[in-house]
């Protein structure tokens, strides 16, 4: 009932005036970016507030954050729904396009989208089964591929060791990608060709006063560290 929800948001309000943030602090976040997004933060911010008790559950499952009892949630891009607040944060996300040199072997490197349609690509689905294309961007010119392949995958974690086993291409966030394309296990491609995301935005119930807490954990995620 809202009388209790005022209660609660009350009995908080002496929390924002302590110089330690303390108490539980439920943060959800998509599973594929968490590592990015949160992994750079925790360490900092546990050892800045060190009563702080912090609890993520990282999931791309569709979550609404009020009804399964999270203080706020981590999505990409801004969609402003009654009685929720966006906060943007760090760092801004893009995707990369990457295969194993075995597989750049047998096939040439694409240079722009339309090569795609020669290639074998793994396909993107979200967590309900739904795909979402491979999205592209230069000069003002925007190209959404539906690419075709042996494989549909929702884990990006699967997609890069498909690529790395040379079965197909795949498109995955960058940062998840990275080490191996740095140690050469895997090569990018169409770099010149893929823009960042959305920003990220942390969303939380509009409330009059917010836990010590959860503006320590909004600071940390606006700053990214």
């Amino acid at each position: 009932p809202p009388a209790f929800g005022e209660i609660g948001w009350a009995l908080d309000a002496p929390n924002q005036y302590r110089e330690t943030p303390f108490g539980k602090v439920r943060i959800n976040a998509p599973n594929s970016i968490a590592p990015f997004v949160l992994g750079p933060v925790i360490g900092p911010l546990i050892e800045r507030n060190p009563n702080l008790q912090l609890e993520i559950v990282a999931t791309d499952r569709l979550v609404d954050i009020v009804e399964e009892g999270f203080d706020a949630g981590i999505r990409l891009g801004e969609s402003l729904r009654d009685g929720m607040t966006a906060v943007r944060i760090n760092p801004r996300l893009r995707f990369a396009v990457v295969g194993s040199p075995a597989y750049f072997e047998r096939h040439a490197i694409p240079l722009e989208p339309g090569d795609l349609s020669a290639h074998r690509c793994i396909r993107n689905t979200f967590a309900s089964g739904v795909s979402y294309p491979w999205s592209f961007a230069r000069n003002g010119q925007e190209i959404d591929v539906e690419p075709s392949g042996p494989l549909a995958l929702h884990d990006h974690e699967l997609m890069i060791e498909a690529a790395l086993a040379g079965v197909a291409l795949a498109y995955v966030w960058e940062d998840r990608a990275r080490p191996h394309v740095e140690s050469g296990r895997l090569i990018a491609c169409l770099d010149d060709w893929i823009v960042p995301e959305d920003w990220l935005y942390l969303y939380y119930p509009t409330r009059k006063y917010l836990s010590a807490g959860l503006r320590a954990v909004i600071e940390a995620l606006r700053a990214g560290r």
